[in-house]
């Protein structure tokens, strides 16, 4: 079930992502909206999953225009704001724009969202109505209300196929000419998507954002390719948030059972501040132990109010630690959780040194404890907790 973050008028805090990394799917404006996280102090991992392919000279596209101009249009779908940009563009390269526009000028056109609707009012043409959900799903259910018998209905298309929409339409009785503008394409150089996939799974980012349905849909196809998609699916239902920008986005996910987070508000700066919002809220474990007060995040706790990074190792182990919080954990539990693989006598030497590696990170002395022959706790009063 998804859940809906709503927005205030307050600013989130500047270093309210400070200790988390958040993966970014995003092709197109991903240095943007980098940028928003990074300024709240989150740790960015860049993996464009989709790249987007103009078809100016796709025969088509031109072959969808040139029907669209044989006979008056009655109704035209706008999916997305780029993708009718790219229309006139391609069709002002074969000198049709003029006649383009005049002729969509005359028929009612139907925007799919915001995005949509002010590239309609940038072409100069009126915008008939705009589906307050953002969906091709509310654009449906307005259309099939109507009688369609006899009507041509242009439907811009927005990447990929809009099958179960046209169908319905041509079943109704109208004339659908599909114009299919763009496609969204796997990115070139998939590595940076697989290892998300990686971190997403073993717990390396603490969220993934995405910011358009088929970069989610090539998230889960990269996953499934290399076998890994239902462990991909249960990293996003346990501890790694899903946070989509909007109800299209989150779409597949959602169908698949998988919770995630969303502004109200389709944009990146709220998807942004939602992330601000929850990942502190719902992703820190806040504990005493050694009487300091500390706040475990991500790849980094802060102590006592100071923000301290730690390496995976240590980090692995405090989070192990912390799932009991003044329990004995022995070591051969915690030889489980470091990274990498290791013999026996090799895993003992390793716990040993993420435990002096996460003493010395913290700073602040009697926070872990040995317990002489059975392992290590975090220094709480159990009966406080």
């Amino acid at each position: 079930m998804s859940a809906l973050m709503a927005e205030t008028p307050l600013e989130t805090a500047p270093d309210a992502l400070s200790g988390f990394t958040v993966g970014v799917t995003a092709t197109r404006r991903r240095e943007e909206f980098g940028a928003l996280l990074e300024r709240r102090g989150a740790r960015v991992v860049s993996a464009p999953a989709i790249r987007l392919v103009p078809l100016p000279e796709d025969a088509e596209l031109l072959a969808a225009t040139r029907e669209c101009l044989q006979a008056p249009v009655d109704d035209v779908v706008v999916t997305t704001g780029v993708g009718l940009r790219g229309w006139v563009a391609a069709a002002e390269g074969w000198g049709l724009s003029t006649e383009l526009i005049e002729h969509l000028g005359d028929a009612r056109i139907l925007s799919r969202g915001p995005k949509a609707r002010g590239a309609v009012r940038a072409a100069g043409l009126g915008d008939h109505w705009t589906a307050p959900s953002e969906s091709c799903a509310e654009v449906h259910d307005y259309l099939v209300q109507q009688d369609l018998r006899g009507r041509r209905i242009a439907v811009q298309l927005h990447g990929e196929p809009l099958t179960e929409f046209v169908t319905a339409l041509r079943t109704a009785g109208a004339h659908v000419i599909e114009v299919p503008v763009y496609r969204w394409l796997p990115y070139r150089d998939p590595s940076p998507l697989r290892r998300l996939i990686s971190q997403a799974i073993s717990g390396g980012v603490d969220a993934v954002a995405f910011t358009s349905a088929p970069a989610v849909l090539a998230m889960l196809n990269a996953a499934r390719a290399e076998g890994l998609e239902d462990q991909l699916l249960a990293a996003f239902s346990g501890g790694v948030v899903a946070a989509c920008v909007g109800p299209v986005t989150a779409a597949p996910l959602v169908a698949r059972g998988v919770p995630v987070v969303q502004p109200e508000r389709s944009r990146l700066g709220a998807l942004a501040r939602t992330l601000a919002r929850h990942l502190p809220e719902h992703s820190v474990t806040r504990l005493v132990a050694g009487g300091h007060s500390l706040e475990i995040r991500g790849h980094a706790v802060v102590v006592d109010g100071e923000l301290r990074p730690l390496p995976p190792a240590p980090m692995a182990v405090l989070k192990r630690l912390a799932d009991k919080p003044g329990y004995v954990i022995n070591r051969g539990e915690l030889r489980t959780v470091l990274p990498g693989s290791h013999t026996r006598d090799s895993a003992e030497h390793a716990v040993e040194m993420a435990i002096t590696r996460l003493r010395r990170a913290l700073g602040a002395p009697g926070i872990v404890e040995t317990v002489v022959k059975r392992g290590y706790r975090l220094a709480c009063d159990r009966d406080a907790l």
